[in-house]
């Protein structure tokens, strides 16, 4: 159990946590910060969303590589390096001149968190038993849910009342310490022969997910040069096909596809990947629809999303008693389906609607979109076999950070498709961010129907809920 961890593994455990907070609190600051930037670089706001897709899908190209530099070079020495180029690369943002510097700083911040977070969570997930993963999630993830409930204000705040490139340069005390901790703490786990690394495997993978990326980008851009964004898609679609060609006839694969016949894992890593996506979009386009649509300001806006991480973290000890009282299936479902009735609830919202009214329909969000996320985080590796779990969180954290990064360009995508309806029907500005909650709302069907497929007693194991 968790609670009965030694003092070197409970601090080692914190010092995992500690990396997650610093990944989560790049992912989210931005956002509100967004405007701010965009005034400075003298770019539209929501193309600010580049250097927030860049980061997160730079971190789910380079993590399938990262089991495998874990296995050759051990766990400590890449944690270190990846603490170290994060915090480096945090500094380059923060002196950042122009959107293509910015975005350059970030791919070299991704370059870190692909190695930093899934290493880290590699080591606890070995340590921990099955009966335990629950508590184990629940306290690797505090940290996580406290970032993103700061990083509105704390973007809103040093963007409005300092300047926006604060955001990255609070990351420089918390790289250091980690980065001595973790000589300490990080055990030197790695394999005897570890093989050789699939190169066809990676530069497969590196090529579809980049082509796709470029693909989206040119169609939510202002004005799509078609004969690109077709092209940069069908390269995706070949690359992406051959990449999974490839990895299910290969020996020894980059990553490990046939761990996907694995039900509840299944579900997690794609019904799961949809419904981050989702969920991720929200958190950017909120605070943007609040300052472009309500004409609030930065911090205005950021404190308010504040109740939608609020609801996240507030709902959190109830998680796993509500799994182990409905099992997990029930409280997935309920948690896909409500979320989509919060996001159609966000698309009907006026600058007009009671404060009160906005902030418990943010709470609301909030909450379902912890219990999804613990639902799909707990059953993931309930039926993954001990000696597969190294491919496994290998893939879970490529399909979960690719998610994340999708999720924020379909976002800023359905906007500039909203935009341009609505531009035709002579409707306000805010009303394309309505368009885009609305469809973000419909896309959670997929989640809700892999969901309802799932057996009821799954992840009974990690919950120890006794079978019906």
């Amino acid at each position: 159990m968790i609670y009965g961890m030694t003092r070197s593994a409970r601090w080692l455990a914190l010092l995992v946590a500690g990396a997650y907070f610093m990944e989560f609190l790049d992912a989210t600051v931005i956002a509100p910060a967004a405007p701010h930037i965009a005034a400075d670089l003298g770019i539209a706001p929501v193309t600010v969303n580049v250097a927030i897709t860049a980061y997160v899908l730079t971190i789910a190209v380079l993590i399938p590589i990262s089991g495998w530099l874990t296995e050759r070079f051990g766990a400590r020495r890449v944690f270190a390096l990846a603490i170290a180029i994060f915090t480096l690369a945090s500094a380059g943002c923060a002196a950042a001149v122009d959107l293509p510097m910015l975005v350059a700083t970030r791919v070299l911040q991704g370059v870190g968190g692909a190695m930093m977070v899934p290493v880290g969570r590699l080591v606890v997930i070995r340590t921990t038993e099955k009966t335990d993963l629950v508590r184990a999630v629940a306290y690797l993830t505090w940290p996580a849910l406290v970032a993103p409930l700061l990083a509105p204000a704390l973007g809103g705040f040093l963007s409005e009342y300092a300047s926006w490139r604060w955001i990255f340069l609070i990351n420089l005390p918390l790289g250091v310490v980690a980065l001595l901790l973790s000589f300490r703490l990080v055990p030197d786990v790695r394999s005897d022969d570890p093989g050789p690394l699939d190169w066809r495997g990676f530069l497969l993978v590196a090529g579809g997910i980049a082509a796709l990326v470029f693909g989206l980008e040119g169609v939510a851009s202002a004005h799509p040069r078609w004969a690109l964004v077709i092209g940069a898609l069908l390269v995706a679609a070949a690359a992406l096909t051959a990449t999974v060609v490839h990895l299910l006839r290969y020996r020894r694969p980059l990553v490990d596809l046939r761990i996907l016949r694995v039900r509840t894992y299944r579900v997690t890593a794609l019904g799961g990947s949809v419904f981050r996506a989702v969920i991720t979009a929200i958190p950017f386009l909120l605070p943007l629809f609040f300052q472009l649509g309500f004409g609030w300001t930065a911090a205005q806006a950021g404190l308010v999303v504040i109740a939608l991480f609020a609801g996240n973290v507030g709902i959190k000890p109830a998680t796993t008693p509500l799994m182990r009282r409905f099992g997990i299936r029930t409280v997935m479902l309920v948690s896909v389906l409500m979320s989509a009735a919060c996001l159609v609830g966000i698309a009907f919202l006026q600058p007009s609607t009671p404060l009160v009214l906005l902030l418990v329909l943010l709470t609301l969000s909030g909450i379902f979109r912890s219990v999804g996320f613990t639902t799909y985080n707990s059953v993931a590796f309930a039926d993954v076999p001990a000696e597969r779990m190294t491919g496994a969180n290998t893939l879970m954290s490529t399909v979960q950070e690719l998610g994340g990064g999708l999720g924020v360009a379909v976002g800023a995508l359905l906007v500039r498709l909203g935009a341009g309806v609505n531009s035709a029907a002579g409707s306000s500005v805010d009303d394309a961010y309505r368009f885009a909650f609305v469809l973000l709302a419909v896309l959670l069907v997929v989640p809700a129907a892999d969901a309802f497929r799932l057996p009821r007693e799954a992840g009974n194991v990690v919950t120890g809920r006794a079978a019906a």
